[in-house]
């Protein structure tokens, strides 16, 4: 299958809690019809039980193409489901950050997304793993596990991507510092100890957060996870930081370690939840792995964030 129209049966699954999904799946099932792609099955998911038992139905059902519906967490999470198999992965940004789609240029609007999807072409790309738990943009410890917690669903429905913002306001007020340290089984890489943390984040993807990027380099299938730390500073210097998120350049300023590695394993002092793709999923010590070209998955003609080469 080169092109997401070669599909012999299409399943679409929809996580019925993300912020564009209140209106059910009969607008969108119309769209995706409209723009040409037939839909052969349609589940509704309310949970992540849900989800999981939704997805074997799923496949053993047999569909080549499975259109998922949410945020990044719902899709990171059928993206390690599918991972390694012929199934191929539709994306349909529903959800408030809608980072994934953003990293594949895939339309924000959901009409043309719906064209987008069922036009597209059928690329591989790289999922990263956090003790063996699936990720597709990004893995981290620090202030974005606050910043999750201090997403309320109410929030994201109210504000959409700017709840990001308040929500950091609120974690960075309430942030204690830790102590990391960074190891690489590799060898490609000298341990660091790092002291008076503010984030730790290791990148799949390349963007997060709600438009921001990992680094200025970071793809998702260049086969490697890119590695930031932010140390604690004064408010002004992290608000220099906070004003280039979105270009990734913060990673040039003083202070700020970045690296590119296949493999790291992170320890902090004290232990710590993980956030991954926006849901708090495994806590360190954390080993971090790239499977490359583990997931198929569709993209505008036009994208070129990743290539059919797995």
């Amino acid at each position: 299958m080169k092109a997401a129209r070669d599909a012999d049966s299409v399943a679409l699954v929809i996580n019925a809690g993300a912020r564009l999904a209140a209106a059910g799946p009969e607008p969108v099932v119309g769209k995706l019809q409209k723009a040409g792609l037939p839909i052969s099955a349609v589940h509704l998911v309310r949970s992540g039980a849900d989800l999981a038992s939704t997805l074997d139905s799923v496949a053993a059902d047999g569909h080549d193409l499975v259109v998922v519906g949410g945020g990044d967490g719902t899709v990171s999470f059928a993206a390690g489901f599918f991972a390694g198999t012929g199934t191929v992965l539709g994306v349909l940004p529903l959800g408030t950050a809608n980072d994934l789609a953003r990293t594949l240029e895939i339309p924000a609007n959901l009409d043309a997304a719906c064209v987008a999807l069922a036009d597209g072409k059928v690329v591989d790309i790289d999922l990263g793993r956090a003790n063996g738990e699936p990720f597709l943009n990004v893995a981290s410890v620090g202030l974005s596990v606050g910043v999750t917690e201090s997403l309320s669903p109410r929030l994201k429905r109210r504000l959409g991507p700017l709840a990001y913002g308040v929500a950091a306001v609120r974690a960075y007020a309430r942030h204690k510092p830790f102590r990391a340290r960074l190891e690489f089984p590799e060898g490609d890489h000298q341990a660091l100890e790092l002291e008076n943390m503010l984030q730790v984040a290791v990148g799949n993807g390349r963007h997060y957060g709600g438009g921001n990027a990992v680094s200025p380099t970071a793809g998702i299938d260049d086969h490697t996870l890119d590695l930031y730390a932010i140390p604690g500073a004064p408010l002004r210097e992290h608000v220099r930081i906070a004003r280039l998120l979105k270009d990734g350049s913060f990673v040039e300023r003083e202070g700020v370690y970045h690296l590119t590695t296949q493999r790291v394993r992170l320890v902090t002092e004290p232990p710590m939840p993980v956030n991954l793709d926006g849901e708090i999923a495994t806590a360190t010590p954390v080993d971090f792995t790239i499977d490359r070209n583990a997931v198929h998955v569709v993209v505008p003609q036009y994208s070129t964030a990743a290539r059919l080469d797995g």
